[in-house]
């Protein structure tokens, strides 16, 4: 409902401030959407201005549909009110006037799949390795967003790797793309720069419908949106620009926060400062407002609330990453148990997506309800999938699935026409697809199939060999001497994150074979099988797990920001040590704190298995700049040393010559949480019906030798007990799922009685 009294005084300010140019920084959870909607009301009840004239741009389509519902509640129609995001708005403009700049009104609009074919064809027509394919397309997006021209291309970036064979590239993929009548994502943008900057026509009809714009989320555009704004406000003036400088984390896509100052100075705007915070405590925005002032790229202001102060802001720091996990685990109990909150009022924030897999695991050892929010589940990762495939194979021979999902991983350029031939043949004989491999010379396939398959035939009968020993000799074996996954990935964002969700399989097999001595590759796989099938541990009353990219734009009443390390939150790699980088990963700090609305824990491990080895991990700067954590060495020395991540294998030791931390401000005993972690909340005197996890049987029933019912892992024996703090754990040897160890207060357990 259309309601201005509800506006606070900046608020009601900005509505009323409907002629020019006006720039509203909009600290995290300060109403921007309830601020955009009541000003277009305002402008159409109040005012008179016709809804045709107004054009209110967002950057997805849950906002547009979000800001649309609003409206609706407010006014009797929106019929004739442009919401859209840019890229909506700007195919409407081509629809009508494309025809100017050369192509016809109908158009194809290119997704992924087919702009990756067309490069594909280019690549193979200019003999270009596989791999160029995914570069090129990166960097025609990247010159696109900056409306960089293939003819400007390589003067550009003439010293860059390759320039000319790109630029030759991105001159033919723009071709094909006019011969074929089409656009991609990017183009929808530019070639609506171009028709605007080159078609009086178009700019006129658009600069006298638009006479109201608003722009949500500023801090996102880049340059082509930037232009495409600046030409559209050129007639009357009147842009309204709401952003925050303090959330631009999406510069590697082309958001550019520069727009956010170029604005001031091309508009000549004026500013409000909506600092009025109606999400989080004054404790959860002390620690934002400590963390961001560290920013120079930014318009001052702070954040404050009316909510109270609310619950202190908790540092933990574990021993472990396994520990880390156990904490979250132990405090999400806990905090159910009080009956104030459920599953889904809790969320896990990760830097990297790598991150979520000994929490999935975690979660589904303890039975809490868990959703992977905008990614998939750990084990269900593609190259998680890839490396366990061989592993399956090498199992068991017989599975063919798993043959055929490896067969091309890495590329031996065996075509789908092969593989067909491979399926008729062993469906012929009435035998596996290893056999049909590991035996090509005895195949009617043409010669060079039977090269390539003698190969992997080879390949896969060292596989076998090495599945008979150790699981992590396997392991090493497959990923070193079959996948060579240091050279397996290149040094884009993508594939260093394929290469880190690796690394994290590598941390999973060095668990199971620490707590499995003797076991086998079967064993591990069906340890595996367990965390992989959770579809049961999913639902609406669930814990988000998500990274804070993933997270943006939503809000939790608990958050557990997790992972807080040098290195890894801010993240780091060697040729990253740069102010521009430092401050987006504070900025992005800032955005995993400002999720939270009533209890925010911070965690981080003093130790973490990562990349092969175990490395002594240093708590995050963030932390220190929060004073949560008190730091006693030069930050810069931190990245001395900082991992390469070209490969699982030549990680330099990140936390070497460094001193270590001294933490103030956390639980009693908290960092020594394997010894005297101590809990800031009362002991559950039994298990909360509610909570639907927790031991169902008397603490004293769990002795060494008890037989135990778990409701996923199955039957188990304990072999050995041990009291950390005030938990005790039991390690449980399970029939299904091997040796874990858990804390017999909170884990799903039934003691076998008789």
């Amino acid at each position: 409902m259309y309601n201005p009294e509800e506006l606070n005084d900046t608020q009601k300010h900005a509505v009323l401030d409907t002629e020019g140019a006006v720039l509203v920084t909009a600290g995290a959870g300060s109403g921007k959407t309830r601020l955009l909607t009541h000003r277009i009301a305002h402008l159409i009840k109040d005012l008179n201005v016709p809804p045709y004239n107004i054009l209110a741009i967002t950057f997805t389509n849950k906002a547009a549909n979000e800001m649309r519902t609003r409206l609706e509640g407010m006014l009797e129609s929106i019929d004739g009110i442009w919401i859209f995001t840019f890229h909506a708005a700007c195919v409407r403009i081509l629809r009508r006037f494309i025809d100017r700049i050369g192509f016809d009104k109908n158009f194809t609009i290119y997704g992924e799949a087919e702009t990756k074919a067309v490069v594909k064809r280019i690549c193979k027509e200019r003999e270009l390795n596989d791999d160029m394919v995914k570069r090129i397309l990166s960097e025609i997006s990247n010159a696109k967003n900056r409306d960089i021209s293939p003819e400007n291309y390589e003067s550009v970036y003439k010293f860059a790797q390759d320039s000319e064979e790109i630029a030759k590239a991105y001159s033919m993929y723009q071709a094909a793309l006019k011969a074929n009548n089409a656009l991609d994502y990017d183009d929808l943008l530019l070639q609506t720069l171009h028709l605007l900057k080159n078609c009086a026509e178009a700019r006129e009809f658009y600069q006298d419908k638009f006479r109201y714009i608003h722009i949500d989320e500023f801090q996102d555009t880049n340059v082509v949106q930037y232009d495409i704004a600046k030409i559209l406000a050129g007639k009357h003036g009147n842009i309204f620009a709401v952003g925050d400088e303090d959330q631009c984390i999406y510069t590697w896509r082309g958001a550019d926060i520069k727009n956010i100052f170029a604005f001031q100075n091309d508009f000549k705007c004026r500013l409000y400062k909506l600092e009025q915070n109606y999400r989080s405590t004054s404790n959860i925005l002390e620690v934002a407002n400590k963390i961001i002032k560290g920013n120079i790229q930014r318009l001052d202001k702070k954040l404050y609330t009316e909510n109270g102060n609310g619950d202190k802001v908790v540092c933990f720091g574990a021993a472990t990453e396994g520990f880390e996990a156990d904490y979250v685990v132990k405090t999400i109990y806990e905090l159910i148990y009080e009956g104030e909150y459920n599953y889904s009022d809790c969320a896990v924030l990760l830097r990297l997506n790598a991150l979520t897999r000994p929490f999935e695991e975690r979660f589904l050892q303890y039975g809490i309800p868990h959703k992977v929010y905008g990614g998939f589940k750990f084990y269900d990762r593609k190259e998680v999938k890839d490396v366990l495939a061989y592993a399956r194979l090498a199992a068991n021979p017989a599975d063919d699935e798993a043959l055929y999902r490896i067969i091309n991983f890495p590329r031996r350029g065996i075509g789908e026409s092969s593989i067909e031939k491979m399926r008729a043949y062993s469906a012929e004989k009435g035998i596996s697809a290893f056999e049909v491999a590991t035996h090509a010379q005895d195949t009617p396939f043409p010669s060079a199939l039977k090269t390539k398959l003698d190969e992997f035939g080879k390949t896969l009968i060292g596989l076998c060999n090495a599945a008979s020993g150790e699981v992590t000799e396997f392991f090493k074996y497959l990923l070193f001497g079959v996948l060579n996954v240091v050279n397996l990935f290149s040094d884009n964002d993508d594939d260093r994150a394929r290469l880190e969700n690796i690394n994290e399989l590598v941390n999973s097999v060095r668990e199971f074979d620490k707590n499995n001595a003797g076991a086998s590759v079967a064993d591990y796989l069906q340890t595996v099988s367990l965390y992989s099938d959770t579809d049961d541990m999913n639902g609406d009353n669930a814990v988000t797990l998500a990274t804070v990219h993933g997270a943006k734009g939503l809000e939790f009443p608990v958050v557990f920001v997790v992972g807080l390390e040098d290195g890894i939150f801010p993240s780091m790699r060697m040729n990253e040590n740069s102010s521009n980088h430092i401050e987006e990963e504070r900025r992005l700090m800032y955005v995993a704190v400002t999720r939270a609305r009533k209890r925010l824990f911070l965690t981080y491990s003093k130790a973490r298995f990562l990349y092969g080895e175990t490395q002594y991990k240093i708590p995050s700067r963030f932390l220190s700049e929060c004073g949560l954590v008190e730091r006693q060495y030069n930050p810069v020395d931190a990245y001395t040393s900082s991992p390469s991540y070209r490969g699982v294998s030549g990680f330099a030791r990140s936390s070497d010559n460094l001193q270590s931390a001294k933490p103030i401000k956390q639980f009693d005993g908290g960092e020594k949480f394997a010894g005297t972690y101590k809990s800031g909340f009362s002991k559950p005197a039994a298990k909360p019906a509610a909570a639907s996890v927790g031991a169902t049987s008397d603490k004293s029933d769990f002795t060494v030798g008890a037989a135990v019912m778990h409701k996923r892992l199955g039957k188990g024996k304990i072999i050995g007990l041990e009291n950390m703090g005030d938990s005790l754990y039991a390690k449980i040897d399970f029939e299904r799922g091997g040796v874990m160890l858990l804390a017999v207060d909170f884990a799903p357990l039934t003691v076998i009685k008789g």
